[in-house]
């Protein structure tokens, strides 16, 4: 009897809902009350509801279903408030399944406030949130067209794009939005994780529909695989594909760093697959591309590097293409350089079973108004110094062999000029001298 009381008082007027799954605002129905139930009269016509001892209800014609150890309901404002003792407030609704300590549900305004130890589920992409408060609004004709989320005291977001999904994207931000299953806005030091990237931001935007990601303030990304690698820029952009990240643009003052290289540009993009970098482009007029290792630098107005499985095996930079390499890492190494209107500079790998795959330089070449300036070594004679080799010509090519030069060949109108080492003084002689000679 109780129940049935209960029941006609938190019904609202209007005509018989359909399930809200199309549409219609929610008409609690109470289905149990385990303890006891009060009302209390505020003004004429209207009463306020209480029930406690564990209640059961849900939504009128639809599936959302609702649990709490107690409830009440104060009618002029149309809120219907849960409390969890000895278990927390359970909410199933058509989009999401909520836990909480507590949760108030504005019935007029189809919102829903959670708060402590907040766990919700999104039911059609497996998404988990956990935070302190979650304010949802829920998806009802006339109301909204649709569902919102917003939490804030930095929840963390295990994010998917379906339930069978794999491993999900670890979000963390001061606070959050989502709206729809699709598309998720987050503020203040907000990070991105996963087992392969990590990528942080003091906001970010991610749209799984569009299949992209955007970072801004102070935002970098990581490469967590065998030979890791950070971007950092003023923006970075993602680009997703059936989640997985394939490629990452850093828009403005771009810095990317590997293991054993760093790269600077205007503009640079990464494009990954099998969650692996496999080549990098980059240009910029105020910050011309510029890739520093140990050996080598390249400076060029644009510049493409292959990278298939994060192996250096390619580089390609155009426009006012400058090239330097050296023997080895010490400040008195001799530096040779290369440059042209294209270079084309080509490594191979190096077989190493003690650790990750190891290039060497093999092969450099240069077109339009080409120029070089080696040192080559003598092998038979290693007390003498390089000789100096300066060539022009419409094209170069230079063969090296570990980390020496092998062959020059110059074409096209070509000239240069080339210095051989001093030859040592001869030695003094010793024998000594016939009394008589002079």
């Amino acid at each position: 009897m109780i129940a049935s009381v209960l029941l006609l008082a938190l019904q609202q007027p209007g005509p018989a809902p359909a399930d809200t799954a199309g549409g219609r605002p929610c008409v609690i129905q109470v289905d149990s009350i385990g303890g006891k139930y009060s009302e209390v009269a505020v003004r004429a016509r209207e009463k306020n509801y209480f029930a406690g001892g564990g209640v059961l209800a849900h939504c009128q014609g639809a599936g959302s279903m609702l649990s709490a150890d107690s409830v009440a309901f104060f009618a002029g404002i149309g809120r219907f408030d849960m409390i969890g003792q000895k278990s927390p407030v359970h909410i199933r609704d058509t989009a999401i399944t909520l836990d909480a300590q507590r949760a108030s549900y504005f019935l007029r305004l189809e919102r829903l406030d959670a708060h402590v130890n907040v766990v919700a589920v999104n039911r059609r992409t497996g998404s988990v949130l956990r935070g302190p408060n979650l304010t949802y609004y829920r998806a009802a004709r006339g109301v909204r067209d649709t569902l919102e989320l917003y939490a804030s005291a930095r929840p963390t977001i295990e994010y998917r794009s379906n339930p069978d999904s794999g491993e999900p994207y670890v979000i963390v931000a001061d606070r959050v939005r989502f709206k729809g299953n699709d598309r998720m806005w987050g503020g203040g030091r907000g990070t991105i994780d996963r087992s392969d990237i990590a990528a942080q931001g003091d906001s970010m935007q991610l749209d799984q529909t569009a299949g992209q990601a955007l970072l801004i303030g102070k935002p970098r990304m990581a490469g967590k695989g065998a030979r890791p690698y950070t971007l950092v820029g003023t923006r970075i952009e993602m680009e997703l594909a059936v989640r997985e990240v394939r490629k990452v643009k850093a828009l403005g003052h771009g810095e990317a760093t590997g293991a054993d290289w760093r790269l600077t540009a205007d503009t640079i993009h990464l494009a990954i697959d099998r969650r692996r970098l496999q080549q990098v482009f980059a240009w910029g007029d105020s910050a011309r591309p510029h890739a520093v290792s140990t050996l080598h630098t390249i400076l060029a107005d644009s510049l493409a590097l292959d990278v298939p499985n994060e192996v250096l095996s390619e580089a390609r930079a155009y426009r006012k293409a400058l090239t330097t390499s050296k023997k080895d890492s010490t400040a008195k190494a001799d530096v040779n350089w290369i440059a042209g209107d294209t270079i084309v500079a080509r490594w191979a790998q190096v077989t190493d079973s003690a650790g990750p795959a190891k290039t060497r330089l093999r092969h450099l070449q240069a077109h339009g108004s080409a120029r070089s300036f080696s040192h080559l070594y003598n092998e038979r004679d290693s007390t003498l110094g390089p000789s100096i080799d300066y060539s022009r010509g419409q094209a170069i090519t230079i063969a090296l062999r570990g980390d020496k030069i092998e062959r020059i060949v110059v074409s096209g109108r070509a000239d240069g000029l080339h210095l051989e080492p001093v030859p040592p003084p001869p030695a003094k002689d010793s024998t000594p001298k016939h009394p008589g000679a002079r």
